[in-house]
């Protein structure tokens, strides 16, 4: 699969309706981005099951700021609607592909019951 272009229209939905989505968040000026998007292309032509999603941030600066990206590019993976995974700087293939391996193997169980937690906590 290749990757598609997110917009803030369309974010939400995405990562809230897919298994794993992996994000990258980038801009036509950033000179790393531009290194990395040929890595984050490749790899997700081996991860069909993967949605790998774009964001602009120059087009998409609101949603670059609600989704805190202080650096660009800043790749990001979201499973069951959770943010597992988010670090600045450009990754090389075999990273990324432990990135995905690391977020297949999270026991997704763990994770919502560590985020309700932490959720109740912010709130008492």
């Amino acid at each position: 699969m290749s990757t598609v272009a997110l917009t803030a229209t369309d974010f939400e939905r995405t990562v809230n309706e897919n298994d794993i989505v992996l994000v990258d968040f980038w801009a036509y000026w950033c000179g790393s981005c531009r290194m990395f998007a040929p890595v984050y292309e490749k790899v997700s032509e081996a991860h069909s099951d993967i949605v790998f999603g774009k964001v602009d941030t120059e087009a998409e600066q609101a949603l670059a700021a609600a989704a805190d990206v202080t650096s660009i590019p800043t790749p990001m993976a979201f499973r069951e609607g959770v943010l597992v995974f988010a670090q600045p700087g450009a990754l090389p293939a075999q990273a990324l592909e432990q990135v995905i391996d690391a977020v297949r193997g999270l026991d997704m169980e763990e994770v919502h019951a560590s985020v309700a937690a932490q959720q109740s906590g912010d709130e008492g």
